[in-house]
């Protein structure tokens, strides 16, 4: 079938990363401590034995011993760190920056008639027939969508019936943390972009030591399927956060990655900041999206990811009204963030060598903290999912003592159809709305955000570490004792 009409192809993408460049504050200010701080730590507590002979330096692929970035604009030079494994045939880092040339995409492997199921669901419902699904009977792509339709009106009604209080929270304006200092000190608000603040209801590890949530942000497109090759070759599962925009525009893609028995989850229409919308707004973003999913799918994904982790109690509010549980990444201090930075390699902010550096930061970290983690990286461009299949997946499969690697319901321990309306068990898995654990929704309530929470200690990057007993599952009971990793 044809989608001619929402399909955006390869060349289109550099003005969508264009279009976000105003709110990439949100995303990164915590982002990974930085190379220069990192380099001063040593990484005795990396996992790379010392004198290992499985070590190959990803230097070799640069053709250089030292191999150091060619920065591009608004990069700096980093050295770059060595890998216990590299795909051998990986792009070189030198080659992996903004203004490389488009690679050949390919084609997705498989498609699925009407009516096919995934086979680790058994009770999923059939796959919609996908030529039923009309581009014009949705949003314009990566806008906002308005919130007069008669679908938006309807959600609204059923966000206000929900018995969810939605606090009385203002937006917050354009700017990031310095011009809205006063919702910054409003710790009731629970904003994580200024200070990491999480609720109990926010995931933001894996329970299990050594597991790790994969996670891909703001596809599917059009490099999404040398990463789903990558990832079958080596039969592992992801989670994927899908933008609604992405997937009216590669609906039998979509399919793909859920017939695999990937994870699919909410990632909005148009990946705006949250916080800086109306009520109305968001609930907009989340039900097109759903949507959308569900169109294509013929499920409906409980999970969600806030753009830029730009989330406050507001927006969870909104989010629990409308059954979707946050999913956020790792956070051991306001410098050290999951995040391996890969979606601005792309505009030239970032290098390949520094997104291995924060990787090799992440993996420093991970040995210091007594849970799991879960890593934020991107299939949006071509140049992240190159890092991601050439470079970390390598290193993280030969990692001793081995990642317990899959979607965020796997490490979660939850099954896989646990992931959607349609197929949850509500008995072991109450949906948000009826959960008994809840965010404090009312706008006058004291905050009450969880303390930093990893072992006693120092991360890798010298970010002193506290232990609390809170953890950001929505599984009441389903993680007593365990530790959290929650700033």
């Amino acid at each position: 079938m044809k989608f001619a009409m929402a399909v955006i192809s390869a060349a289109a993408l550099p003005a969508l990363a264009l279009a976000s460049q105003p709110n990439a504050f949100y995303h990164h200010a915590a982002r990974q401590a930085s190379a220069a701080s990192s380099a001063a730590t040593s990484k005795a507590s990396s996992a790379a034995p010392s004198g290992s002979s499985a070590t190959s330096s990803a230097s070799a692929a640069t053709g250089s011993t030292a191999a150091t970035s060619a920065p591009a604009s608004g990069a700096t030079s980093v050295a770059t760190p060595s890998l216990l494994s590299i795909n051998p045939t990986a792009i070189p880092l030198a080659s992996i920056v903004a203004n490389a040339p488009s690679a050949s995409t390919h084609s997705i492997t498989q498609t699925f008639a009407a009516g096919a199921a995934p086979s680790d669901i058994s009770s999923a419902p059939p796959l919609p027939d996908l030529s039923k699904i009309s581009p014009s009977s949705y949003p314009a792509l990566d806008k906002p969508p308005p919130t007069d339709s008669p679908e938006v009106q309807q959600w609204i009604n059923e966000v206000k019936n929900s018995g969810v209080q939605i606090p009385g929270f203002s937006p917050t304006i354009a700017g990031g943390c310095p011009a809205n200092m006063n919702a910054v000190n409003d710790k009731s608000r629970c904003w994580w972009t200024c200070g990491g603040c999480t609720r109990d209801t926010d995931i933001v590890a894996c329970p299990e030591k050594m597991s790790w949530g994969l996670t891909y942000d703001d596809g599917p497109a059009p490099y999404t399927p040398d990463l789903l090759n990558y990832l079958s070759d080596q039969k592992l599962l992801a989670t994927f956060f899908v933008v609604g925009s992405r997937a009216i525009s590669y609906p039998a893609m979509l399919q793909q990655e859920y017939q695999l028995g990937h994870q699919i989850a909410v990632h909005t229409w148009s990946h705006p900041s949250l916080t800086t919308l109306t009520n109305e707004e968001i609930i907009a973003e989340f039900g097109w999206t759903k949507k959308i999913i569900k169109d294509v799918l013929g499920v409906t994904p409980l999970y969600w990811r806030p753009p830029f982790g730009d989330i406050d109690d507001r927006v969870r509010a909104i989010a629990k009204a409308m059954n979707l549980t946050p999913i956020i990444w790792t956070r051991i201090s306001a410098t050290a963030t999951f995040d391996t930075d890969d979606f601005n390699i792309h505009g030239g902010v970032t290098s390949a060598q520094q997104v291995l550096q924060n990787w090799d930061n992440i993996l420093g970290n991970v040995s210091s903290i007594n849970t799991g983690f879960i890593v934020l990286e991107h299939d949006l461009f071509q140049q992240s999912v190159e890092v991601a299949t050439g470079y970390i997946l390598p290193d993280a499969l030969a990692h001793q003592p081995p990642f317990k690697i899959g979607p965020v319901t796997t490490c979660m321990n939850m099954p896989a159809g646990n992931s959607y309306l349609e197929t949850n068990d509500n008995s072991t898995n109450p949906l948000p709305i009826s959960a008994s654990a809840v965010p404090t929704i009312s706008p006058g309530a004291p905050g009450s955000a969880q303390a930093s929470g990893v072992s006693s200690g120092s991360g890798k990057n010298g970010a002193m570490t506290t232990s609390t007993s809170g953890f950001a599952v929505v599984l009441a009971g389903l993680l007593a004792g365990a530790s959290a990793i929650l700033l």
